[in-house]
């Protein structure tokens, strides 16, 4: 028997003696530092996962770092094998690069994988998943014993597909165009950090950092970045259209265009839909509102990053357009990261039925 066997059987026979008689989990937050890893334990918490242990882990600075985890104070350990045995379900929250480095040997030790990188989409058994989408098309997930990699949708292709969807109970869509206006938090801490250098060192005449951008985003509209920047905002628009696909089975496809915008956090959405006849605003209203969906009621309400910051639903405001009597225009905006930890941890919470009770596998 391979080591790797060796210590997935140990982790079997010990869970069932020291956890016998409860349903409860062990969690691994991999990149636990991170903006999104830091959502995600929120999340759980928020939730009250049934969780008897989350492991925080990372590398580099954010060793030895204090996290809190409700009432308890955890450390920050570092990313090794022996933290993924005796694991239900490990988070990967850090970078691709991080996630492709220890995915496998978390899932030989019968970890369930739950990738918010994207780093897996490509691999053999992986499944693009939102738990939102499945619901509102009645698609719900199969349970497997031994399910493989999971990777949580994109935010924007969750966000387009439940509005899609639902504007579709109020009148046949015959064009969707989306306008996605990107926030500097999609690029983690390191593109934070950047558009708040960039905007101080501009209005006080300094040289501009460009590590991570290749380009000033301060105070600026940008459609792509600069030659020596790793992020593409063309490979981004496609992975999104590819996780809507894979979700929104049955919505009409959008035209998609991502802007990049000198904002920290949120994902702005200027969407255009045109039906094949005149829909009144008061049912398409009726149509999107509900779970995860909160539509304004007046000008005064019209959504914004601000009034989106630390909310898990989507704000919507609905506008006629002045010149296509079956256009109707949806601003909506979100907060990306949490819409991102809650597609992670429902996923999470959807295969919870399918471990068998009195243990930790």
């Amino acid at each position: 028997m391979s080591p790797i066997s060796k210590a997935a059987a140990s982790k079997t026979v010990a869970s069932q003696i020291d956890m016998r008689g409860t349903n409860l989990y062990r969690v691994a937050i991999v990149g636990a530092a991170t903006l999104l890893g830091k959502e995600v334990a929120e999340i759980l918490r928020d939730r009250n996962f049934p969780a008897v242990d989350v492991r925080l882990l990372d590398d580099g600075d954010a060793l030895g770092q204090l996290e809190a985890l409700g009432d308890e104070i955890n450390f920050i350990q570092s990313i090794h094998s022996e933290q993924f045995e005796r694991v239900d379900f490990a988070f990967f929250a850090a970078d691709a690069r991080s996630t492709r480095n220890n995915w496998k040997v978390a899932s030989d030790l019968g970890d369930t994988i739950i990738d918010l990188t994207y780093a897996l989409e490509d691999e053999t058994g992986a499944s693009i998943r939102s738990p939102w989408v499945g619901r509102q098309a009645g698609q719900p997930v199969p349970p497997e014993l031994q399910p493989g990699p999971v990777v949580a949708a994109h935010p924007v292709a969750t966000v387009l597909a439940m509005l899609a969807l639902r504007s579709g109970k109020a009148g046949k869509i015959q064009r969707m165009v989306a306008n996605v206006f990107e926030p500097a938090s999609e690029s983690g801490q390191k593109g934070m950090d950047e558009l708040h250098e960039q905007t101080v060192n501009l209005l006080s005449f300094q040289e501009l950092p460009k590590k991570v951008y290749d380009v000033q985003v301060a105070f600026n509209m940008l459609a792509r970045y600069g030659p020596s920047s790793n992020l593409s905002l063309q490979r981004l628009a496609e992975r999104i259209l590819k996780h809507y696909r894979h979700i929104g089975r049955g919505a009409p496809e959008p035209a998609l265009q991502l802007l990049q915008a000198p904002v920290f956090h949120g994902h702005g959405l200027s969407v255009y839909l045109e039906f094949d006849k005149s829909v009144a605003l008061a049912d398409l209203s009726q149509s999107l509102a509900g779970d995860h969906v909160v539509v304004s009621g007046t000008p005064e309400d019209s959504p914004t990053n601000v009034s989106a910051a630390g909310q898990g639903d989507i704000l919507v405001s609905i506008t006629a357009d002045a010149n296509h009597r079956n256009g109707v225009w949806l601003w909506i905006t979100t907060d990306n990261l949490r819409v991102a930890a809650l597609t992670a941890v429902e996923c999470a919470e959807t295969m919870t039925a399918s471990r068998p009770k009195g243990q930790i596998q």
